[in-house]
């Protein structure tokens, strides 16, 4: 693949990127006040801008490349409980995901720093897309301090949470572009100030939102657990490296908040990362997932005949998943996906990251209904 000088892309000579995602990190790169952009090796074409991408400005922030779902990320839980005593049949039949959990804001608003917003009936819901949460079993260690350190134990079943802000992240996207567009914003500003406090008010939501998930999903394995980590990858935040400066993120793990969780599709290995590196060749940031390499609209028909809805509730691993949406079903099928070992290998030949450890599913939960 030939890359392009500006913007930059971190990819190795097997990195599979579509055209159209590097044509839309060149309008990016275009944009007022726009300083650098750099693709990650999961990056692919999004609405109207890239995913797996970030972006920096000088005295200008773009609300529309964080996009509607304002502090997504990926939340990393030790369940506490040794893999022999997990019992997937008990937690297939029990865990449901789908209503709100009632008293969960008074509790875990409060503990993350965030305000309520009035979609507080949908805190400790998964959402749509590729929002799930996941537990899985560690595969290999390849940086055993690292991992004791961080308090992880790999012989104990671990949950991945990648969720957002819900409504609130939409509702806030929403208002903001219906005025705006694709506009740059002055951050001091009335109307930068505004959507940054509203904005990182989301982004803490969101943290919320993962913890209640993570408390619903270990209530049903009968297990408290310890959160390890807990990453946003949509944001937009001050740069450290100069003043006026801001980093947009849309689908990028920031590198200053310690290791990252980089997963990979339902029935595919998740990986464990240190950030590596001075950061700037990658904006200090890494990759957030495998990457699409399949439209959702795609998906259904290039798999043709070969998955069902029953063969698709399984994986190669053998593990199971909780999906009643059968269009999602499909949209989400592994093959959809770029093989996350190929992501994270640009990322280590590039220096950026160095793996902790890998994992793969047990049972990955997306929805217990079927949304249309």
């Amino acid at each position: 693949m030939e890359l392009p000088t500006s913007p930059d892309v971190v990819a190795t000579g097997k990195t599979w990127i579509e055209s159209a995602a590097l044509e839309q990190l060149r309008q990016v790169a275009g944009l007022p006040g726009m300083v650098r952009v750099v693709g990650m090796p999961d990056l692919h074409p999004g609405a109207g801008s890239p995913v797996g991408a970030a972006f920096l400005s000088d005295g200008l922030i773009y609300p529309h490349l964080v996009g509607s779902d304002i502090g997504c990320g990926m939340a990393l839980w030790d369940t506490g409980l040794p893999l022999r005593k997990v019992k997937l049949d008990r937690l297939e039949r029990r865990l449901d995901l789908e209503a709100g959990t009632p008293g969960a804001a008074s509790i875990h608003l409060p503990a993350e720093g965030a305000s309520p917003t009035g979609h507080e009936d949908s805190l400790g819901t998964i959402g749509g897309g590729n929002h799930f949460a996941e537990l899985v079993k560690v595969e290999r260690v390849l940086e055993q301090s690292t991992l004791r350190s961080m308090g992880a134990d790999p012989g104990n079943a671990w949950l991945l949470v990648h969720s957002g802000s819900r409504g609130v992240g939409h509702a806030i996207n929403r208002r903001h572009v219906a005025k705006w567009h694709a506009e740059g914003v002055e951050p001091d500003s009335d109307v930068g100030r505004s959507y940054l406090e509203a904005h990182d008010n989301a982004v803490r939501w969101a943290s919320a939102n993962r913890a209640v998930i993570a408390e619903r999903f270990l209530a049903a394995l009968g297990s408290q657990g310890r959160r390890i980590l807990d990453i946003a990858h949509n944001s937009v935040q001050p740069d450290a490296g100069a003043q006026g400066h801001w980093l947009n993120r849309k689908g990028a793990a920031p590198t200053d908040s310690g290791p990252v969780v980089i997963p990979g599709s339902r029935g595919d290995l998740s990986f464990l990362v240190t950030p590596a590196g001075s950061g700037d060749r990658n904006l200090s940031s890494l990759a957030h997932g495998a990457g699409r390499k399949w439209a959702r609209s795609e998906a259904k028909g290039k798999l043709g005949g070969k998955a069902d809805p029953k063969a698709l509730r399984r994986t190669r691993f053998g593990s199971r998943v909780i999906c009643d949406d059968k269009a999602l079903l499909f949209e989400e099928a592994p093959q959809a996906y770029k093989p996350a070992a190929d992501v994270i290998a640009a990322l280590v030949e590039a220096g950026m990251a160095t793996v902790i450890a890998e994992t793969s599913p047990l049972l990955t939960y997306k929805t217990r209904r079927d949304r249309r």
